[in-house]
């Protein structure tokens, strides 16, 4: 509080006061669980020896992007032995890990094969195209899965954590239906209405997702969500989810962590999407006290049903004092990277510790911060950066480049976190900079 008290004093605006107070006092009412009543793949030892040696504590990132590069990163000032594997090489986490892996991991083989070769103490999905049954099958043979298999599978299939957030769980969400057909799609619509989203099943990052508005843009968004779904290859007939609009003001993220002490929240993340994906967060989020507990509330009864360690991305919509769920990721957020900026421990630091067994301390807001995105504009893999001096002159700011070997338009190749007195001054920080990058992709 006293830390409020001077941030105060530096001149944040009256409307965020209320926003640090909110974000600030839940944490002094986290909620304290039994150890051993969480279900978690994680070891009970917390000792291990240095890396490539006997002893070490070894975790395989599935999945590298820029994300999993920053949990490596945590992992190893923690000690821990890094292992991070990809479907294509040189991809961000690549760069950081002691030894790194190109493989399909939707193929079975490819992926026990891999996992078999370096026998790590914990598998952490850090991506969505992955062969879910097979980790399933690993972790029944005693291999540990973060959080665990059960989760990465229900959380891949929006037909999985709809029915149990919706169905199972009874938690408010927007109304949707499934549908395997052009036409199954048609009468979806009839009962959820328009405007509606369609979406594959399994997708990330907004592939093969559309909003359609008339009968007519039904049977192009029916074409667009088969071709961007995960599996969208394969022989088995296509799914995919229908959702009705729900009228909300905004959307935030709750990053929720579920460690050995208990479980615990960040403070609220708001969100810009364009397309599906992310383009620019915020934190604090200011919303009522309420909307808060609520918004807690329904991101403890989801991962307390996920089960495991680790953090989880919670998204909800948020309209007054009423709170919707909408999506869950059982790892660290890509709205989440402004974390980097704002609090104590980054959501990656903070997935390592719990992942790892080890307590989660409080968790604090040091100030407001924003991140903006920096996005390809062509496709090529030759990409070059200028102007980054005057990115970085703006104050209070840092640049991630994430180093990806290729570029198309549309994909995230880094990111700016900026610092401010208020989330109005971050949020203009972190797009002034990131607006001030040039690319150049041949």
């Amino acid at each position: 509080m006293a830390r409020l008290v001077r941030a105060i004093s530096r001149g944040i605006r009256i409307s965020d006061i209320g926003v640090w107070v909110s974000a600030i006092a839940p944490f002094s009412n986290v909620l304290f669980t039994d150890c051993k009543a969480l279900s978690s793949s994680a070891t009970n030892s917390t000792r291990y020896g240095t890396p490539h040696q006997a002893g070490a504590r070894k975790v395989m990132l599935l999945g590298s992007g820029e994300l999993g590069k920053e949990v490596v990163i945590e992992l190893q000032r923690l000690g821990v032995e890094t292992i991070a594997v990809d479907r294509y090489p040189n991809a961000p986490a690549h760069a950081v890990a002691h030894r790194s892996y190109v493989a399909n991991m939707l193929d079975a083989m490819e992926l026990t094969a891999v996992i078999a070769k370096e026998q790590p103490d914990l598998v952490v999905p850090e991506v969505e195209a992955i062969s879910t049954k097979t980790l399933e099958e690993l972790e029944v043979n005693g291999q540990g899965v973060i959080p665990t298999a059960r989760a990465v599978q229900l959380t891949m299939n929006r037909r999985g954590i709809r029915q149990l957030a919706g169905e199972e769980l009874e938690l408010p969400t927007s109304p949707y239906r499934f549908a395997r057909s052009l036409p199954e799609l048609q009468a979806a619509v009839e009962e959820v209405g328009f405007p509606c989203v369609i979406k594959p099943i399994m997708s990330s990052s907004g592939k093969g997702q559309s909003v359609a508005k008339i009968p007519e843009q039904l049977e192009k968004s029916w074409d667009y969500a088969c071709s961007g779904g995960r599996g969208s290859k394969s022989a088995a007939p296509p799914e995919v989810i229908v959702e009705g609009f729900v009228d909300f003001d905004y959307e935030i993220t709750l990053l929720t962590v579920r460690a050995c002490n208990g479980t615990f929240f960040c403070p609220p993340i708001g969100h810009r999407q364009e397309a599906g994906d992310y383009r620019e967060s915020w934190q604090p989020c200011a919303m009522s006290e309420l909307a808060l507990q609520k918004s807690q509330d329904i991101a403890q009864r989801i991962t307390e049903a996920l089960g495991g360690y680790g953090i989880f991305g919670v998204e909800l919509f948020i309209k007054g004092d009423a709170v919707w769920f909408s999506e869950v990721s059982p790892r660290p957020h890509d709205t989440g990277l402004v974390t980097l900026g704002s609090q104590n421990l980054s959501e990656f630091a903070l997935h390592a510790r719990a992942l790892l067994g080890l307590p989660i301390p409080e968790i604090r807001l040091l100030t407001p911060a924003a991140s903006a995105v920096v996005l390809a504009d062509a496709a090529g893999d030759s990409i070059h950066f200028d102007n980054l001096n005057a990115a970085l002159a703006v104050p209070e700011s840092q640049l991630l480049l994430f180093g990806k070997p290729k570029a198309y338009p549309n994909r995230r190749l880094g990111v700016v976190v900026a610092a401010g007195e208020s989330v109005e001054e971050a949020r203009d920080r972190a797009s002034t900079a990131a607006a001030a990058i040039r690319l150049e992709i041949s």
